[in-house]
């Protein structure tokens, strides 16, 4: 088993907190781009959407 330590993170562009590779994560850890659907959902609006 491996501790979470030596688990690989990377930082959400968003709230910019490190985050660590989870199991769900484990085929698609090169697409993970933020560390929750919360910050998924406030990230970078397309530009036409603007008022």
């Amino acid at each position: 088993m491996r501790k979470k330590s030596d688990l690989p993170s990377k930082i959400c562009p968003i709230c910019h907190k490190p985050f660590a590779w989870r199991k769900k994560w484990a085929r698609d850890w090169d697409n993970v781009k933020y560390c929750s659907e919360r910050c998924r959902r406030s990230g970078p609006s397309p530009s036409g959407n603007q008022p």
